[in-house]
């Protein structure tokens, strides 16, 4: 790992039995991400996208090989100190928000600041920064069913980045968008990546794609090609 590199899979496999069968879905696989970048690592459904975000994240774990995350590897660090690697240098934004519907948009951005040692004050106040700076200053208040499909999405980004994080890791983050809101958010994670942050999406949609510095493509469970 360089000093400019943020995340390194090593010879990376990952496999599933199912019964007596060993399913492979990732084989081989070599990535390197420099901080700064926005890559998109794209493939058909079943090639291995997802299986490899979650193991770039430390959610899941290799069968065999290395993932480091900012110098570290994961296979290095026990649940509790995986846990606050990931809250420390990650942050997740999925298809479906999974925001919480009984907490307004400033309650689900906080809440991660406030499961750590971060006062409720300082909380809110950081929670009320980030909404305002994804376009939602007038929206702290509400709850996630009074807000738009591409409002909640905005919340979910707000709360990955709350934590100040290195990378942002996103799962078909405008898979349930139409093409405006989704052009909204792609747009929003160019100012994130402007402002120094890695980002990393996976996306079944060559137009979103685009967006990324670098196109990763995956077939069954390999790197196929890698384009700028």
């Amino acid at each position: 790992m360089t000093n400019s590199s943020v995340l390194v899979a090593s010879d990376v496999n990952r496999s599933y039995q199912q019964g007596e069968e060993i399913l492979p879905v990732l084989s081989g696989l070599q990535l390197t991400i420099d901080r700064g970048e926005k890559v998109a690592v794209v493939g058909v459904s079943g090639s291995g996208k997802t299986t490899l975000l979650n193991l770039l994240g430390g959610l899941d774990d290799p069968t065999h090989g290395t993932i480091s995350v900012c110098s570290k590897s994961w296979e290095t660090l026990n649940p509790s100190e995986r846990a606050n690697w990931r809250n420390q240098h990650i942050g997740f934004v999925y298809q479906f928000h999974h925001l919480l519907g009984e907490f307004s948009a400033l309650e689900n951005v906080a809440l991660p600041l406030l499961i750590g040692d971060c006062s409720v004050s300082e909380a809110e106040r950081r929670a009320t920064l980030l909404l305002e700076r994804v376009g939602l200053g007038a929206r702290l208040n509400h709850h996630p069913a009074e807000l738009s499909g591409g409002e909640r999405q905005r919340v979910a980004v707000a709360r990955a980045l709350v934590n100040r994080p290195s990378i942002i890791l996103a799962d078909e983050p405008t898979g349930n968008l139409d093409t405006a809101t989704s052009l909204e958010i792609m747009a929003l994670f160019g100012e994130i990546q402007a402002a120094g942050n890695t980002v990393i999406l996976v996306t079944h949609e060559e137009d979103i794609a685009e967006f990324a510095h670098r196109v990763i493509r995956l077939r069954d469970g390999k790197v196929e090609s890698t384009s700028d």
